[in-house]
């Protein structure tokens, strides 16, 4: 199949996913064209099968905001016509799956039936897709797509919820390959440019909004560290960041935090972690704790939206309510106290990671693709 694939291709989940989608979907034979405003992250180089189209927004006085939309539904339909394109699959409602509605009606009126598929994240629903503004657009998008995806069932609870769908959702999980944490790339003398030995390496991961409660994270760590030695890995970008490193003067704990920004060695950094902290009022998946899981590392968590779905409490680490410091810095410490119960979390989590395993997953997509192709031609 000729597949073109839209995206964000920031550090985020969704954009992580859809590039490893594309990119696996290639090995299997597929020829892949990303279609986007700049060459995702993880889109390490290209080849014969596996493209990337850049979307140009020209600046224009008369535009406050430059409309993105408008510049996709055409760079899609050019990007259709000219490789032949038999399948659109758009990862966020909005502003992807409007612009691919777009496209998708442009190339009707010259007897081109493109295909839709629609795979949600969560943010496009939970934040940005609720608010009144975007409301109607997201559930027409939905709506007029040919297939939609829902990353957890969680996520698809929440659609059916918040939105008047008439589209059935189906669920399939966000994956990741497992192949790829098989060999160890770094030794342990890396490990203690992070921390010494004697240290718990604890690690959390996110874009750094209200939504992941960075403040929680630090006040969790916080107690740990007065019961073990420890040090804090916070990676990523964001608006919490500052109030978070104020928070860490405050608290006196700046010497055992390293605030390290976007980074390119996740998996460096996962490999020499111990525990992942993900105290977040929202998960529609929770992407960065599998990411934590394939590399043996144990989890603790909010149970909020999907997280349940993937980590799983007692196995792989521990769920608590939102909010629960107190309980979380317990069970944290619960798992890193005693050696034997850190390797067996470990393990539980690499174990329930394997699960999500790509090769698992694909294969589910590319049914959906085949339904759709079926749809359109009847």
């Amino acid at each position: 199949m000729k597949i073109a694939i839209v995206c964000y291709p920031t550090f985020g989940g969704s954009g992580v996913v859809a590039t490893e989608l594309g990119l696996a979907l290639a090995k299997r034979g597929h020829e892949i064209h990303f279609v986007t405003y700049s060459q995702p992250v993880r889109l390490d180089q290209l080849s014969g099968n596996v493209r990337f189209h850049e979307v140009h927004v020209p600046e224009y006085p008369l535009f406050h905001y430059q409309p993105y939309e408008l510049a996709l539904s055409s760079k899609l339909v050019n990007v259709v016509k000219q490789f032949n394109i038999e399948l659109l699959h758009v990862h966020y409602a909005i502003p992807h799956a409007y612009a691919g509605y777009m496209a998708k009606k442009m190339l009707a009126e010259e007897g081109i039936n493109l295909p839709m598929v629609t795979t949600l994240h969560g943010t496009d629903i939970t934040l940005v897709g609720n608010h009144p503004f975007y409301k109607p657009a997201v559930t027409f998008s939905i709506n007029n797509s040919d297939v939609v995806t829902s990353v957890s069932n969680s996520l698809k609870e929440d659609t059916l919820k918040f939105f008047k769908i008439k589209n059935e959702i189906k669920v399939v999980p966000n994956f990741i390959d497992c192949s790829k944490y098989d060999k160890k790339e770094f030794t342990d003398c890396q490990r203690e440019m992070m921390a010494e030995k004697k240290e718990k390496i604890i690690t959390h991961i996110s874009n750094f909004r209200k939504v992941k409660r960075i403040d929680d994270v630090i006040k969790i760590f916080y107690k740990i560290q007065k019961r073990i030695d420890a040090k804090l890995m916070m990676v990523g970008e964001g608006p919490e960041k500052e109030a978070a490193e104020d928070l860490v003067d405050e608290l006196n704990i700046s010497d055992k935090v390293m605030f390290l920004g976007q980074s390119h060695e996740i998996d460096k950094i996962l490999c020499f972690s111990d525990l992942f902290l993900l105290p977040s009022e929202k998960e529609s998946f929770g992407f960065s704790a599998l990411e934590a899981m394939v590399n043996g590392v144990a989890v603790v968590s909010t149970n909020t939206g999907g997280l349940p779905e993937v980590n799983i409490d007692g196995v792989s680490g521990y769920l608590s309510n939102v909010g629960d410091v107190e309980e979380m810095a317990s069970r944290s410490l619960k798992i890193l106290e005693n050696d034997e119960t850190l390797e067996r979390f470990k393990q539980g989590a690499r174990k329930v990671a394997e699960k999500f395993d790509i090769q698992n997953i694909v294969p589910l997509y590319e049914d959906i693709y085949k339904k759709a192709l079926q749809q359109t031609v009847v």
